[in-house]
């Protein structure tokens, strides 16, 4: 599950008598939890530090240069003294071969003074170093030795190299037990007497947070994280519901951070740290921070954020409510506070509340919320709410604090537009006036008082108000909306900026809305192949959704005929969960159909489920196909709908070789 997305348990050509001496080597081990506890001190909040894997993989820039700049990156940037400790090599670090002895020989082109002085650089700075390898006979890579059957030698090595961390993955790992397998590292560093973090990479194939509290500080609960927007989704969706099994000195790991690496949005970065926070994950650097943008940086040494993953108490924050793509995160603190984590899965802009009770605080006459991405400290009554962007986390810190009255109160505002089902994209016409309202809400325990709304569009566009944008006072839980009319010119196209902003008495707020300007063409009469059609817009687990041919998974057009368990198809669209295809029906059309399952380019591992949407309705589904399935036959009545989606789910358990054919998809209209 690293390098190649084909490379997860498979197995490299190895000779059997060789693979015979390993599990000789481990026979003696029981495949029961372990009996011994895991009690090495370390970990007792999450870690944090950097990986190379997201940003370099193998490439040849992974060296010894690096590694150092990084290290030194880490005191000159103030990532030290925000508290990343770690610096981590990942595979490719080694020759392919051991020594006469056994031993593993640092990659001499890579690493020419090898990794013992690397370690003592690192250590001169004030850090921590950590190597990586596989709990099997190659590492995933296949570029070096893993360390089954070797691992007592392996770790008297590392500790006489000063390292401090070990990331042990689960390739090519012949088909032993997996808890024999990460016990008997354990066992092995444990025995060199020498701290060393144990991060088990285990994938969650196993279920380790059943069984591995007492083995690794660190599972992973997932496949490989890719810098995409539903790669991230699709391992949020997998580990949130984890925390009963995270605490100090062992945690939940949901893979390390892509934030900085180009393939989200700024928005979406945000979403991720703060959720990785919110659910105590370890904190891995994974860009290169020689190359990190000021706005990168100001992500990762968010000290407001990174004092709710490392707070002593410990505890995974979890879900209270997710609906209609609306997630509250709720994660207590030392002290009694909460972080309360606004989380809008959807493409377009959502309004998110809850409570201070529904938080778990106690009664109070007010409470006091910090905002830890904007800095800034209202009062609230107890309703705590946001209008909260596309894919984007408003993240909180809320306390039963009697000092309250002090700060202002909680006033929020938000953008909206009419859209055909909620978390739609909105969608302006060019040339047209459309209506666009703004909604001031306060929800202090004191009044707003001379509260002025604004709205701003980009250069060209006309915004003219409709409705008063003045209100001498705004009383607790109460709002006060605007109507404006926004029109775009002719030739606008392409996703632009709403903003709003209003001003209060010792208090302001402002919401950001994206909107597509485009053109929408009522479809034709008759049955159309989906293909054939232009799409609102697709989003894809990994490459593009292709037409008439299978995902592929790179480049546009890298995919073969679409095939679904030997039978093959000339048009359809080839996807890869998570996905959505979105088409314009005006309300027009009355029916979809498609043969649907996972393509025949993959061979295991394909597991998902196809559902059709007619605007915020689901009105078919697949339920669960995996490679081994025919294709099933899909229809679905969708009269009515403004919007027909069609949606491809992981089916819960990562989005690895989830290559998704909708094979002759077609609708109908009158």
């Amino acid at each position: 599950m690293r390098t190649v997305r084909s490379l997860t348990s498979a197995l490299a050509a190895l000779a059997v008598s060789a693979a015979s001496a390993v599990a000789l080597t481990l026979a003696s081990a029981a495949s029961a939890p372990p009996a011994a506890a895991l009690e090495n001190g370390l970990a007792r909040t999450p870690q944090m530090g950097f990986n190379n894997w997201n940003a370099t993989h193998c490439d040849a820039d992974f060296n010894e240069e690096m590694v150092k700049g990084i290290a030194d990156l880490f005191v000159s940037s103030g990532l030290k003294d925000a508290g990343y400790q770690y610096v981590n090599l990942d595979d490719c670090w080694a020759e392919k071969n051991r020594d006469a002895n056994g031993d593993y020989v640092p990659n001499a082109t890579r690493f020419p003074h090898g990794i013992k002085t690397l370690a003592d650089y690192v250590h001169s700075k004030g850090l921590k170093f950590g190597l990586y390898t596989s709990a099997g006979t190659l590492t995933c890579a296949q570029t070096m030795p893993g360390s089954l059957g070797h691992e007592q030698q392996d770790a008297r090595l590392w500790a006489s190299w000063g390292v401090d961390y070990l990331k042990y993955d689960n390739c090519n790992n012949q088909g032993i037990d997996a808890v024999t397998r990460y016990t008997a590292m354990r066992d092995a560093l444990a025995a060199t007497g020498r701290p060393i973090l144990f991060s088990m990479c285990e994938w969650g194939e196993n279920k380790p947070w059943l069984w591995a509290k007492d083995v690794g500080n660190s599972w992973r609960t997932t496949g490989d994280i890719f810098d995409n927007y539903p790669s991230m989704l699709s391992i949020i969706h997998q580990n949130m519901t984890l925390a009963p099994y995270a605490g100090p000195g062992h945690w939940n790991d949901p893979d390390m951070l892509e934030v900085g690496n180009g393939g989200m949005t700024e928005t979406e970065y945000r979403s991720h740290f703060s959720l990785w926070s919110v659910m105590a994950a370890p904190l891995l650097i994974g860009t290169d921070l020689r190359k990190a943008s000021a706005a990168t940086m100001k992500i990762l040494t968010n000290r407001d954020v990174i004092a709710v993953d490392q707070d002593p108490l410990g505890v995974q924050g979890a879900p209270i409510s997710t609906d209609g793509g609306r997630d509250v995160f709720v994660k207590p603190l030392k002290g009694g506070d909460r972080a309360v984590a606004l989380f809008n899965e959807s493409d377009g802009p959502q309004r998110i509340s809850t409570s201070a009770a529904a938080a778990g605080l106690p009664a109070a006459p007010a409470y006091t919320v910090r905002d830890l991405w904007a800095h800034t400290t209202r009062e609230t009554a107890g309703a705590i709410a946001a209008t909260v962007p596309a894919h984007g986390t408003v993240l909180l810190r809320v306390s039963a604090d009697r000092a309250w009255a002090q700060y202002p109160p909680a006033v929020d505002v938000g953008v909206g537009l009419s859209v055909p089902y909620p978390g739609a994209v909105p969608i302006i016409q060019p040339g047209t006036p459309t209506t666009v309202t703004t909604t001031v809400t306060n929800a202090g325990r004191k009044p707003a008082l001379e509260v002025r709304t604004r709205l701003t569009a980009p250069d060209g566009w006309t915004v003219r108000p409709a409705s008063p944008s003045n209100t001498p006072a705004l009383g607790t839980d109460k709002s006060f909306t605007t109507s404006w009319t926004v029109t775009p010119p002719q030739d606008a196209s392409s996703v632009h900026d709403l903003s709003a902003a209003t001003t209060y008495a010792d208090g302001s707020a402002e919401s950001t809305v994206q909107v597509t300007a485009l053109k929408l063409t009522t479809p034709p009469t008759g049955t159309t192949y989906l293909s054939d059609l232009p799409w609102v817009r697709s989003t894809n687990g990994w490459g593009p959704v292709e037409k008439d041919m299978s995902n592929g998974e790179a480049g546009a057009g890298d995919g073969h005929p679409i095939t679904i368990n030997g039978v093959v198809y000339k048009k359809g669209l080839g996807a890869h969960a998570l996905s959505t295809i979105e088409y314009y029906a005006a309300k027009k059309c009355t029916s979809v159909a498609a043969d649907v399952g996972v393509d025949d380019e993959k061979t295991s591992n394909g597991s998902v489920t196809f559902e059709i949407w007619a605007d915020g309705a689901k009105v078919a589904g697949s339920g669960l196909l995996t490679t081994a399935d025919p294709a099933a036959h899909l229809t679905a009545n969708v009269a009515g709908a403004t919007m027909v989606r069609l949606i491809v789910t992981d089916g819960g358990n990562g989005n690895d070789s989830d290559h998704a054919d909708w094979a002759d998809a077609r609708i109908t209209c009158t």
